[in-house]
């Protein structure tokens, strides 16, 4: 491409949270006219598509996916186009868009598009994964050579160190508040002396459950779906409070009685992470 692209990408198969990350890095990168490019697992629809122009959303979440869905929801100030093939995505962007650089979402993989940096996400979990079938891990640990920084996630549910000599940054999630089905913030004490239904359709909805476990949100029953699941035969119960995942929640919307956890990415050093994404700019 023309112009920068950062890369987003992981080992295992989904949970690391690399959406969060995305929306995270978008905002860092604020002053530039940002771009997220995602293939868009599992959408209704073909070819290069444009999810949102600078905040105008032009696609519903079962046309562009879930997670460049949620992605174009969470940012406003940014464009989000899906393509299977990054590279065509990447020339749509550019010609409709005109970005200043683009962050490639789940790119690790996709090695046909050149990248300026490639960030890799690594959970606890995948040090001691195996490769698919057997494990969750998609290529081997060596291929963290490939990486140019390590992000470190779910530091808040099971802090860990790894030191491959790149630069590496660990990566906390701080629970703030709750999002109701308009995506607007209620105070996280409306679940106080409640229990809830809990649910999820992640990539690793173990993390969710603990994350529940260790906020000591008193939960009644928690249902674990497949990941991107669409939550068609989904009939909540009216005098029940239900609470999922942002991801899970953009596909329930108008619903009075279900709410997500919200929550802000911090990352150590962050100001160090910033000046060595910056550095593709000059």
């Amino acid at each position: 491409m023309p112009i920068p692209v950062i890369s987003v990408g992981n080992l295992s198969v989904g949970g690391t949270g690399k959406t969060s990350f995305v929306i995270y890095l978008a905002n860092l990168l604020k002053d530039k006219r940002v771009c997220i490019l995602s293939r868009g697992y599992k959408r209704k629809t073909k070819g290069p598509q444009i999810v949102s122009e600078y905040g105008n959303i032009k696609l519903s979440w079962e046309e562009a996916g879930d997670e460049a869905y949620l992605v174009a929801k969470f940012l406003p100030f940014a464009s989000v186009v899906v393509s299977e093939d990054r590279y065509k995505g990447g020339i749509l962007a550019l010609e409709k868009l005109s970005p200043e650089v683009v962050i490639l979402d789940d790119g690790f993989q996709h090695r046909a598009l050149y990248r300026d940096i490639d960030i890799l996400m690594i959970k606890r979990e995948d040090l001691r994964d195996y490769l698919l079938p057997a494990g969750r891990l998609r290529e081997p640990l060596s291929s963290i050579n490939r990486a140019d920084v390590i992000i470190l996630t779910y530091q808040e549910v099971n802090p860990f160190d790894f030191y491959t000599g790149k630069p590496t940054f660990k990566m906390f999630r701080e629970f703030i508040s709750l999002l109701d089905s308009n995506l607007e913030e209620v105070p996280i004490d409306f679940l106080k002396d409640k229990e809830v239904i809990a649910f999820s359709g992640l990539g690793d909805n173990g993390q969710f459950r603990e994350v529940l476990r260790k906020l000591n949100i008193s939960v009644k029953e928690f249902l674990s779906y497949r990941d991107h699941y669409d939550y068609k035969d989904f009939e909540p119960e009216e005098d029940e409070t239900y609470l999922t995942t942002p991801k899970d929640l953009v596909k329930l919307e108008g619903y009075k009685n279900i709410f997500a956890l919200n929550f802000k990415v911090k990352v150590e050093r962050e100001e160090k992470l910033k000046k060595l994404i910056y550095r593709i700019f000059y």
